[in-house]
């Protein structure tokens, strides 16, 4: 134990340092004083996205902490942090939990939603004249066509399925999937097929003027008016165009943590994190911490902004 004081016009202050400080400071190679590391020093071991449906801070982290949520809502942009999401039973599924955190009440032309698929658990359609897009983050699921045709999707798989395209989600154990749906916009002699992949099978494209890694899950085939990114960024790396666009976006953030600028706002973000972007947001990245930061993005693409529907 180390004491210390000061005097200064009849004002004193005693400052006590113990080995076995509160705070947990410690004297290491690093420095003086060095925190523990926040990183987990299993985390190499832990599945792909893991802290998605495991995120650092969940409700059971917040117990301490009555009312608190990093979750802001404002007129041209969301953050929805883990702690705030809310899941109930999905309309036209059987043993899944959704949690909606994007939908037209704010805003938006699509929708993004969370589904916990529980053991024996099967997807419903969407609406008439609705397509879908599939993420899997957690487990593992089927998907069989109208054919009887199946393929397993597993973590970094995904699927687009046209509209009005008959097909069905079955899940054996658990997984947790992101679903984008919105009503097609259709044009003539243009029409989707679907498609099934993997993250590591699409091919990292060019991004001149940029540093992060880029991939895209969707053909840019005016078939398609949407499409999916997969952006990777190393600690350190940010945006260097600061965007104004007139597309929206729906993000999950897969992995890492950093600094997201929306509008006039700057928030600290992580995985599990779930972001809105209106037209014409400022907006930009910066990733932090000691680990890749990997989102996922929606975007709509190929239509005049005059014929959005």
């Amino acid at each position: 134990m180390w004491s210390f004081s000061a005097h200064s016009h009849g004002a004193s202050l005693l400052i006590i340092i113990t080995t076995s400080s509160l705070l947990g400071v410690t004297f290491g190679g690093e420095g003086f004083c060095s925190t523990p590391s926040i990183i987990d020093s299993d985390a190499d071991s832990k599945p792909l996205y893991y802290k998605v449906t495991n995120p650092t801070l969940s409700p059971s982290h917040l117990q301490d902490l009555p009312g608190y949520t990093r979750s802001v809502y404002k007129r041209d942009h969301a953050l929805i942090t883990p702690e705030s999401q809310v899941f109930s039973p999905l309309p036209e599924w059987t043993k899944t939990l959704g949690a909606y955190l994007i939908t037209p009440a704010l805003g938006a032309h699509f929708v993004m939603y969370l589904a916990q698929m529980q053991e024996k658990s099967k997807s419903g359609l969407p609406p008439h004249d609705v397509e879908r897009f599939l993420f899997v983050v957690q487990g593992a699921v089927k998907l069989t066509n109208s054919s009887g045709i199946s393929e397993k999707l597993t973590v970094d798989s995904f699927a687009y399925l046209p509209p009005n395209f008959d097909h069905s989600v079955k899940c054996d154990s658990s997984a947790t999937l992101v679903v984008f749906e919105r009503r097609y916009a259709s044009l003539e002699n243009h029409h989707p097929k679907q498609i099934i992949g993997s993250t590591d099978k699409q091919p990292l494209l060019e991004t001149p003027g940029e540093i992060f890694q880029l991939r895209k899950l969707l053909p840019m085939s005016m078939a398609y008016d949407f499409n999916v990114h997969i952006m990777d960024f190393e600690p350190g790396e940010f945006l260097n165009v600061k965007e104004v666009h007139y597309n929206q976006h729906g993000l999950l953030l897969l992995e890492g943590q950093g600094i997201y600028r929306l509008g006039e706002n700057w928030y600290p973000v992580q995985s599990g994190d779930v972001i809105w972007m209106a037209p014409f947001v400022p907006q930009w990245y910066a990733a932090l911490g000691k680990t890749r930061s990997r989102y996922l993005l929606y975007k709509d693409t190929n239509r005049d902004p005059l014929d959005h529907k």
